[in-house]
């Protein structure tokens, strides 16, 4: 690695492994120690010298010449093994600084202070962002997807109602009854003193023979109409308080009527009802439409809101709400038909609540005695869908004749009127009348509407009727 230079005649060392180089004046011999440094020594034949030799030496071999050998020695060796070895430091520290400065800008332990105001500008903007995103939240709603506390919280409001009914048919002349019953849901929205008042569909509880509800607790009771109307589909039926048990009443709750008028599309909604008669079930969807138009099998037109919950029979009457498990529309099946799937139908609260609030403060009706059932005093016949098409005239009875002093006389019903409504509830056959007229007695007064032929079209009147007693000759 370093070499040392010694002319010599003679070397010596431990170790050392020798070699000879000859040439023509030139004998050199190299000693390499295990150290790996090398020392030559070279011996050169000079004519005319005294001994025949001229020694340069480093060390401790003497030659024979009788002038003092001239030793020669590279002045600052150490000093240059010193420097090298300095030098080498300094290097591998330069390397090693760079190398440690290298990997911590890789992994971001060194940080100067410009990196630390690019990390105080970074975390500024995450934290101004944080706030926006903050406030951004306050004005986003989340839907829950979970309802089952809404549900939860509303069930208890929620009845099953059962209309059983006589189903009459004419075959060939003869008449043919039939008892039939059919489900349908309710919704309890008040509580007097004496009564539980149940809103439902008026198609739901019309014609009833009996109607059977069926509480939370699965308890049932008896309840009666309290009021009905037919253009709007809405009915409340009354349950009477003594018949419901103590555990029945802590188990019911009044349900919360909410507002229509805030509703939005898309907005998320649930349908609770007796889906199919087999108890309350529960589905949920979205506002479809607002103010869908449609025309009712009546002939009369409303508006009301559109969603993709499914609405089964056994549905309408039930109620449909918001995330807030508030009542923002009463279910019916019967609007819109079942043409199509994923089109169902309430009757918007905002406008319903009017109409069930006059219908609640209406006297409850129980069926009276058959001696005691008023007596209006027409003869009729029934104006079928048939009839009605054929000569564009509205269903219901048609007055062939009006007896004198008569109830019906009295009230200014006049031949050729057709019945469509008795006290709200609409009549489209003699059936229809009979049914209504059980629950009223001789000298209740009731509204009749009647639709009149003038000037070729028909004009709906309403007429102030107080029901009289049957003839002798009739009983």
């Amino acid at each position: 690695m370093y070499e040392n230079d010694n002319f010599s005649g003679y070397g010596t060392g431990n170790e050392n492994t020798t070699g000879t180089f000859s040439g023509a004046d030139l004998n050199e011999t190299r000693t390499e120690n295990s150290y790996g440094y090398e020392n030559h020594s070279t011996t050169q034949s000079a004519a005319g010298s005294t001994n025949g030799y001229t020694t340069y030496q480093m060390g401790g071999t003497t030659g024979s010449n009788n002038t003092e050998p001239k030793k020669t020695q590279k002045h600052g060796g150490y000093f240059r093994k010193a420097m090298v070895s300095v030098s080498l430091g300094l290097f591998f520290g330069l390397f090693a600084g760079i190398g440690f400065y290298a990997v911590q800008q890789g992994t971001g332990m060194f940080t100067t202070s410009t990196d630390t105001a690019v990390v105080d500008e970074i975390a500024s903007e995450a934290t101004t962002e944080s706030t926006q995103s903050a406030q951004l939240a306050t004005n986003v709603t989340y839907v829950e997807s979970d309802v089952s506390n809404v549900v939860e919280k509303v069930m208890p409001a929620m009845v099953s109602i059962v209309n059983n009914f006589t189903e009459t048919a004419n075959v060939f002349g003869q008449q043919y009854t039939q008892e039939e019953a059919a489900s349908g849901s309710g919704i309890i929205v008040g509580k007097t003193d004496d009564e539980l008042l149940i809103v439902s569909n008026n198609h739901v509880v019309e014609s009833a023979d009996t109607l059977t509800v069926t509480f939370i607790d699965g308890s049932e009771a008896q309840a009666q109409v309290k009021g009905l109307d037919s253009d709007m589909d809405l009915a409340v039926i009354a349950v009477s308080l003594n018949d419901l048990s103590d555990d029945t009443k802590n188990a019911i709750t009044v349900a919360t009527l909410g507002s229509s008028d805030d509703l939005k599309l898309g907005e998320p909604v649930i349908a609770i009802g007796n889906a199919l008669g087999y108890g309350q079930s529960v589905t949920n969807g979205i506002v479809s439409a607002l103010n869908r138009e449609i025309t009712l099998e009546n002939g009369s037109t409303g508006t009301f809101i559109q969603t993709n919950a499914a609405i089964n029979p056994g549905n309408s009457g039930g109620a449909l709400l918001n995330m807030n498990g508030e009542v923002i529309g009463i279910n019916s099946n019967k609007i819109g038909g079942t043409a199509v799937e994923g089109m169902g139908y309430a009757i918007p609260i905002t406008s319903a609540s009017p109409i069930i609030a006059d219908l609640m403060e209406r006297q409850t009706r129980t069926k009276v005695a058959e001696d005691e059932v008023g007596y209006i005093g027409i003869s009729l016949r029934e104006v079928t869908s048939q009839i009605s098409q054929m000569y564009n005239m509205p269903e219901g009875i048609y007055v062939v004749s009006v007896e004198e002093g008569s109830a019906a006389a009295n009230a200014g019903i006049m031949k050729g009127d057709i019945i469509t409504k008795f006290d709200g509830s609409s009549i489209s056959s003699y059936s229809d009348l009979q049914k209504t007229l059980q629950y009223y007695a001789v000298g209740d007064s009731v509204t009749v509407t009647v639709q009149r032929p003038q000037n070729g079209e028909y004009v709906s009147i309403e007429l102030n009727l107080t029901l009289g007693s049957r003839p002798a000759s009739q009983k």
